[in-house]
């Protein structure tokens, strides 16, 4: 019987010009960052084997349980890192090589993850307020949620989902905090709703505080930063890097660190302005929408 989780799992956004920039060819060693449910992974696989290595991380470890069934029936020239990117030296350390041929991060959250309720990433599913890709250790939202005081919630909600209401969310926040306490997805959403006036916008006035959240318990610009400084130094001359970020703080970490790399003469810049999925990609996977690819090459 054909498994149809694998399909749904984590549908790759623009896999043709993951391709196209990342140029695998047979025999080299290509490291997925963010190894989701293995989407472009097994596409890579299929370029770089018979005798090709395919590294992959994923601080998520259901995720890469699922990864590894998923990209297995490629083939065996793969092996799988339960670790957060930005830990880059050390996985490379483990599997005993020193340089990569092609570097993708692809920064989107698994569909897996969102679609999961007891994960908690999901404003529209009800469930607990975790939002950890990584189960195993860390701080969890409602943490967040429970010690941050009025102003510190102002800010992260500010800094981390541009959320222009961040005041009046962080205090109907505490309110009910100190009211009721807050444990659940529908919970918090219920109170974003509340606090935040109906505009003409089409996305969900939680939208913004949930990215916050998810940033902030994650430390996903933080990590990014790190793996920034200190990928240039694992590539061969001529690697490609490719980086998918889902919105503009992690776009503008991107476009700044690659600028930099350029006038230091280590990376020439492929991609003049992010490309973005075409429409048809769009209407068959909506969470795609916000999607910028950008690509360099070490030279």
């Amino acid at each position: 019987m054909h498994d149809t989780t694998n399909d749904l799992l984590h549908k790759p956004v623009m896999v043709e010009e993951v391709l196209d920039y990342l140029n695998p060819q047979t025999g080299q060693v290509i490291i997925d960052c963010t190894v989701g449910g293995g989407g472009h992974a097994s596409k890579i696989m299929s370029k770089i084997k018979p005798n090709g290595l395919l590294i992959g991380i994923d601080k998520d470890m259901e995720i890469l349980q699922i990864a590894k069934q998923h990209i297995s029936e490629i083939g065996n020239i793969f092996k799988l890192y339960h670790a957060d990117y930005s830990e880059i030296d050390e996985v490379l350390r483990q599997a005993g090589t020193d340089k990569v041929n092609g570097v993708l991060l692809d920064l989107g959250t698994s569909s897996l993850q969102f679609d999961q309720a007891e994960r908690g990433f999901s404003f529209s599913k009800e469930g607990p307020l975790d939002m950890r890709m990584d189960r195993s250790q860390g701080i969890t939202a409602k943490d967040l949620v429970h010690r941050l005081s009025e102003q510190k919630l102002e800010e992260l909600f500010s800094k981390y989902g541009e959320e222009r209401w961040s005041r009046r969310i962080a205090r109907a926040i505490l309110k009910e905090e100190n009211d009721t306490g807050i444990t659940s997805t529908r919970q918090l959403a219920n109170i974003i709703e509340r606090a935040v006036p109906r505009g003409k916008s089409k996305i969900h006035p939680a939208t913004r505080v949930f990215q916050a959240l998810r940033i902030a318990v994650n430390k996903e610009l933080e990590s990014l930063e790190v793996f920034l400084n200190k990928i240039h130094n694992y590539m061969t001359v001529g690697a490609r890097i490719v980086i998918i970020s889902f919105h503009s703080l992690e776009d503008r970490i991107v476009k700044n660190k690659f600028s930099e790399r350029a006038k230091q003469n280590i990376f020439q810049i492929l991609t003049k302005k992010p490309i973005t999925p075409g429409e048809a990609e769009i209407e068959r996977n909506i969470r795609c929408r916000s999607a910028k690819l950008r690509a360099a090459e070490r030279i």
